[in-house]
């Protein structure tokens, strides 16, 4: 069973709920606002639990210091150029919140609010979030009921997305965890062994927004095709892609069939002896290494680097670009079923 427990008021009074998921030694807290993987403590290879992901001790945490930790992204993950969204010929103009963009669903997105939640299955082990976004919300047209599932069984953390709309619309969702198999709060994740499943990326401008180009990984930095450090290459400041982001911010087109769901990417701590595994049906995947992190976390500072993401969606900017459109599409009609999945898999080699 899930245990539920109140963990803090938002500023302007809203109980908000953490629920721990047990599975064996692991566990799993997720909190009612914004979805946020608030904790994700699993076994390294002594048995000793270590929590792997970033995040805040209180809900003034979330509320005041940024960066999404753990936070469920929506409607819209990752970047919209200027904001620019056309549908059937007509434009919403979405919120612009980052250098004069489009970023993670706007200026409140689906990280700020409170989510009404049941426990589900036979054993009342999976914890069902629920909301609705109003049409005019951010100005993203449609009434959307919204509902994301989240599973913790043998090592593996699920996350089952699913919407749908009363108009056609454009959603991308997704969560924004930031890992470290060493333990949150202990060091960088420089040393980190990372190997992604992908050919190409999508290079972008330095509002990191992508035209609809395309680029090779072969020769660049960009190539985990094998095991990698990813502190390895990070500083190859030659790279326009790797100096815009400030390090590693950037999409990667997975080598698989549209709405395959496979294994994507890797993640190893010779430290831990933590394994990561991530499995999704979503065509893309953005890795971002923390390069903004500037804030208290909870168990003390978090500088730059000390946590990476790998956030599984649609091709940023891909509603303003047909070319990224063509691999999978943001766009959904009115009543069409958005449903994507998306795990995190902890093993011990």
């Amino acid at each position: 069973m899930i245990h539920a427990r109140q963990f803090g008021k938002t500023a302007d009074g809203k109980t908000v709920l953490a629920f721990t998921i047990k599975d064996g030694k692991n566990e799993a807290v997720i909190l009612n606002l914004g979805g946020i993987i608030q904790s994700l403590k699993v076994a390294n290879k002594n048995g000793e639990q270590v929590d792997v992901v970033l995040g805040y001790n209180d809900v003034a945490g979330y509320e005041n210091n940024g960066g999404y930790l753990g936070a469920l992204i929506g409607r819209f993950g990752n970047r919209i150029e200027k904001g620019k969204l056309v549908i059937d010929g007509e434009e919403y103009k979405l919120f612009c919140n980052d250098r004069g963009n489009h970023l993670h669903g706007g200026k409140k997105g689906f990280n700020t609010k409170i989510w009404d939640y049941v426990f589900e299955g036979p054993d009342g082990n999976t914890l069902s979030l629920s909301t609705t976004s109003p049409d005019g919300e951010e100005n993203y047209p449609g009434n959307l009921k919204v509902q994301v599932r989240y599973t913790f069984v043998n090592g593996e953390l699920k996350i089952d997305y699913a919407a749908v709309s009363d108009k056609k619309t454009a959603i991308n969702m997704t969560n924004h965890a930031y890992f470290n198999l060493d333990g949150e709060g202990s060091g960088n994740v420089l040393d980190t062994f990372l190997t992604i499943d992908a050919d190409r990326v999508t290079p972008a401008d330095e509002t990191l927004i992508p035209h609809g180009d395309f680029k090779e990984v072969e020769g660049t930095p960009f190539d985990f095709r094998k095991p990698r450090r990813i502190g390895e290459r990070i500083n190859d400041t030659d790279d326009a892609d790797i100096r815009a982001g400030g390090g590693y911010d950037i999409n990667f087109v997975l080598n698989k069939p549209a709405g395959a769901y496979e294994k994507i990417a890797e993640a190893e701590s010779e430290k831990s002896g933590i394994t990561m595994e991530v499995y999704t049906d979503k065509p893309a995947v953005q890795l971002y290494t923390g390069n903004g992190l500037h804030q208290n976390g909870k168990s003390g500072y978090y500088n730059k680097n000390y946590g990476f993401c790998l956030e599984t969606q649609f091709i940023p900017n891909g509603v303003n670009c047909p070319s990224y459109d063509a691999l999978g599409s943001a766009f959904y009609e009115q009543n069409q079923i958005y449903h994507f999945t998306t795990a995190y898999k902890f093993i011990v080699k």
